[in-house]
């Protein structure tokens, strides 16, 4: 039963009641435990704590975490090191209003905790006692990811970091595509090996958790997570073992490696993942009446180790993580597609448009589809599916659409008749943008959603873009739609926050490039145009607006690098020109 808050004479809660999250964003707290309304309706239950002194909070419990696992690491390294004395507690404590919290409800794993050295009012953060870790080596430590999988060793203690890296890596699993119960996920943890989810998976996200956490010194530990998740990999193909699990792992060690400008590695992860879904059958319907299922994926990918309740969903969320990773980055990376969509049934995708995972488990989605999927979409069909996971979907069939029909277009516009299949994909994108929540109206919504949508706001203008620009110098009704979207994609930006550049697809990089070098064409036009009254001081800032989105952006994914490189070297020739004029 929930407790009740206490509120003042005047109906409002007491300073210093509201929950973390409600004080963090600057919400009205209405106090109910174990989660307030405004953490209820976002869907964040699990986040919803309190810090009123009557119990412990998830960062107190860290702090503890990490100060038994310094404590382990001295008895390692010192086998004379004698450890103090160990503060017992009891196993079964009585409830209080704190326990209540759901970290402690029985869906939560349980993390091994000892008497802190912090004071409950310590303002340093968790990841300043991480310095005193040691770096990876070859020789055994007791934060080498081995230990969540394999039997009890000599160096393995009662604890390990498993809870901790899933916490950091949870607010980064949509931005990394993965369709997965973050509840349930935990859970396992302290199931036996057979019924974890398969090592390479872990390890891939545990890679994740540190590379998020740069430059912290947990950052350290990539390499050796990274080892173990391509090990893991090659043995789950190898094995055959827990398929949906090792196409998931590669997905996120594909977007790992791109992240970082290691396109080789990224790129043939992406291509070999996009197969592997491909003759699985991931793109076809799970169920239903005429769908064709040319390899019995069901059976071939071994769900028996995820919860009967959502797996079909997992296995839904799983193929869309694939085939945004395959469509977006094939038109960054200037390589042909895997996840093709043809009349071949085993390529053709009918697979339904995804879901959130929690739908799947309380039997609000379907896994069954009758059509087509995105042919149907991108004939101007928009209706069906209105999730974020959707919307994210649809923006990538439109991207690479887009850049299809833009990359076979090798003529001339003649008049004013664009190409049968340029007029239904801009018609398909008139329909799409009025059912997703408009541009200025990004700041209304739960981060989590806010990312999605800078996403696909941007994939779509992009689109646009690249649509037409082949023809802009020709027309200018194109040309105007063009420096609209260009445009539009700057808007965007300025709805960026400094804390939302960490939790923000890589892939949007790319398309601010291709922003950048249409609005350096058009500082180009203006420029050589005879009309004295045309200036091209509003693109100049629209550049610098790009520009310095691009390098925060470089910051957290070092991938754009190259790019931004040359578009400077690009203005300082404009500039140069411009002052020798």
């Amino acid at each position: 039963m929930a407790n009740k808050a206490t509120f003042t004479d005047k109906g409002t809660l007491q300073r210093g009641k509201a929950c973390l999250r409600c004080r963090k964003r600057k919400m009205r707290c209405d106090g109910n435990r174990p989660a307030c309304q405004q953490c209820t309706h976002a869907k964040k239950p699990d986040g919803c704590e309190y810090d009123d002194g009557k119990g412990k909070t998830r960062t107190q419990l860290l702090r503890e975490t990490i100060q038994q696992l310094q404590q382990r690491v001295r008895e390692l390294e010192d086998p004379e090191y004698i450890s103090p004395a160990v503060m017992l507690h009891d196993p079964h404590p009585p409830m209080s209003e704190s326990s209540s919290s759901s970290y402690d409800s029985a869906g939560s794993t349980p993390i091994s905790i000892s008497h802190s050295p912090y004071p409950s009012e310590s303002k340093s953060s968790p990841s300043e006692t991480w310095t005193h870790l040691p770096v990876s080596s070859p020789s055994p430590s007791p934060f080498m990811s081995d230990i969540f999988f394999e039997g009890p060793r000599s160096y393995q203690s009662s604890f390990d970091l498993g809870p901790i890296l899933l916490d950091i890596f949870s607010p980064h699993r949509h931005q990394c595509g993965l369709g997965i119960h973050m509840g349930h996920l935990r859970e396992s943890l302290n199931l036996s090996p057979d019924e974890q989810r398969h090592p390479a998976l872990m390890n891939s996200i545990y890679l994740w958790a540190c590379f998020v956490s740069r430059p912290k010194p947990l950052s350290q530990h990539e390499e050796s997570f990274l080892s173990q998740a391509l090990d893991g990999v090659r043995d789950g193909l190898r094995k055959g073992d827990k398929l949906l699990d090792v196409i998931q792992a590669s997905c996120l060690l594909s977007l790992y490696f791109l992240a970082n400008g290691r396109l080789v590695e990224g790129s043939f992860h992406a291509s070999a993942v996009a197969a592997l879904a491909v003759q699985c059958g991931l793109q076809t319907a799970v169920s239903g009446e005429g769908s064709y299922n040319p390899s019995s994926s069901r059976e071939r990918l071994d769900l028996d180790h995820i919860r009967p309740g959502y797996q079909d969903g997992e296995r839904v969320l799983t193929f869309w993580q694939v085939y945004n990773l395959d469509s977006c980055w094939s038109v960054a990376l200037r390589k042909p597609r895997v996840a093709l969509d043809s009349e071949d049934p085993w390529t053709s995708i009918d697979c339904p448009w995804p879901q959130d995972i929690t739908d799947y488990e309380s039997g609000n989605a379907t896994v069954s589809n009758g059509f087509p999927t995105v042919k149907t979409f991108l004939q101007g069909d928009v209706s069906g599916g209105f999730s974020m996971q959707t919307w994210r979907a649809k923006a990538s069939a439109i991207f690479s659409r887009a850049d299809q029909l833009a990359a076979s277009w090798r003529y001339r516009l003649s008049g004013v008749t664009y190409p049968e299949e340029f007029q239904v994909l801009e018609l398909t994108i008139n329909r799409f943008l009025p059912t997703i929540l408009p541009i200025h109206q990004l700041n209304a919504t739960i981060l989590e959603e806010k990312h999605t949508l800078i996403v696909v706001h941007t994939l779509i203008q992009v689109s646009i873009l690249m649509l037409y620009q082949r023809f802009a110098q020709d027309d200018p009704v194109t040309y105007d739609k063009c420096s609209a979207a260009a445009k539009a994609c700057v808007a965007i930006t300025k709805f960026i926050s400094e804390q939302d550049y960490d939790y923000l697809d890589p892939i949007i990089g790319s398309c601010w490039t291709t922003v950048a070098e249409w609005l350096i064409c058009e500082i180009t036009n203006i420029e050589s145009a005879w009309a004295l009254s045309m200036t091209s001081t509003d693109v100049r800032n629209d550049i610098s607006t790009i520009l310095y989105a691009m390098t925060t952006l470089n910051a957290r994914f070092p991938v754009l690098g190259i790019s931004i490189s040359k578009i400077q070297k690009r203005m300082a020739e404009l500039s140069l020109t411009s002052n020798v004029a």
